[in-house]
């Protein structure tokens, strides 16, 4: 079975109440989170300074699931994170692994 990358952009204003739903959604999976800008994000989102600049603060995190934790993720991000912006996409994965 292929494995996916779900990339997850928020507003660092949910970051944390993500990262906690992600950590207990898929508690045995490595993921990594990173500070970026999101650009295309509606106005009523956007400080006046954002606006601006034409592009708002941002949290990108990446993780590496399976197709059944990618469905269960998605429903539960769907479910508590409604209403956020919160954008997301996946792509199956051609190669992964861990150098040691």
């Amino acid at each position: 079975m292929p494995k996916h990358c779900l990339s997850l952009i928020c507003s660092p204003e949910i970051v944390e109440k993500l990262l906690d739903a992600l950590l207990t959604a898929v508690p045995d999976q490595v993921f990594t989170s990173t500070p970026t800008f999101s650009h295309g994000t509606p106005h009523g989102r956007l400080s006046g300074a954002e606006q601006v600049m034409g592009r708002g603060a941002a949290v990108q995190i990446q993780l590496i699931l399976d197709q059944e934790q990618l469905s269960s993720t998605l429903e539960t991000v769907r479910l508590r994170f409604k209403g956020t912006g919160l954008c997301f996409w996946a792509s199956e994965l051609s190669v992964e692994g861990v150098v040691e």
